[in-house]
């Protein structure tokens, strides 16, 4: 490709090296969704084994699962504005808006470790049954990942606020955007066939 065509596109593109780092994300994201797809396979063999525990039905409490889920929903669209933001070059917009994605992100583990506790005192442990290890294996895995890709965007903040938007700068927040975007995609699922299905069977 050549040097005027990687200028013309998307700051995050305009290097070799850019798109190269974008591509291999790619190839990463395709290793996470295998591991989540192990997951969900074993939560799906494992589902209603709960022994003596209580079920799932009578321990899920559909507001917490909602305002979960709208929390992180939401924060895919802040992140999705702040990569717009970093396409139209403004940089208080842009960190702003990653901001504000943090304190959703956050405010989603915050209920999450409030409805693990709250599972673990009803007497829903990991150590309860087969099928509770298998539930927080895997929403324990995806909030694992939040927690990471938390801490990746202040890692990025603090370089935006110390070296200003350059290519470099904004192919890290794309990629961290695509991960992001991943993780409420993940989430989707987690709240149809964990969520929605435990509540109902």
């Amino acid at each position: 490709m050549s040097e005027n065509q990687l200028n013309a596109g998307p700051l995050e593109y305009r290097t070799h090296e850019g798109q190269m780092n974008i591509t291999g994300f790619w190839i990463f994201l395709a290793a996470e969704i295998a591991l989540f797809a192990t997951l969900f396979a074993t939560y799906a063999v494992l589902f209603g084994r709960t022994a003596d525990a209580p079920s799932p039905g009578e321990l899920f409490q559909p507001g917490i699962v909602l305002v979960m889920t709208f929390l992180l929903l939401t924060s895919s669209f802040t992140c999705g504005v702040a990569i717009h933001n970093m396409r139209e070059g403004t940089v208080k917009g842009l960190i702003t808006w990653l901001i504000i994605t943090i304190v959703l992100g956050l405010a989603f583990l915050g209920f999450e470790i409030y409805e693990f506790v709250h599972y673990s005192h009803e007497g829903a442990t990991m150590q309860s049954s087969s099928y509770w290890s298998a539930f927080y294996v895997l929403a324990g895995t995806h909030g694992v990942h939040v927690t990471l890709g938390i801490g990746w965007v202040i890692l990025l903040l603090i370089q935006l606020k110390q070296r200003g938007l350059t290519a470099v700068t904004s192919n890290k927040v794309f990629i961290v955007s695509l991960y992001w975007h991943f993780l409420d995609v993940i989430w989707i699922f987690i709240f149809t066939s964990v969520y929605l299905i435990g509540m109902v069977v």
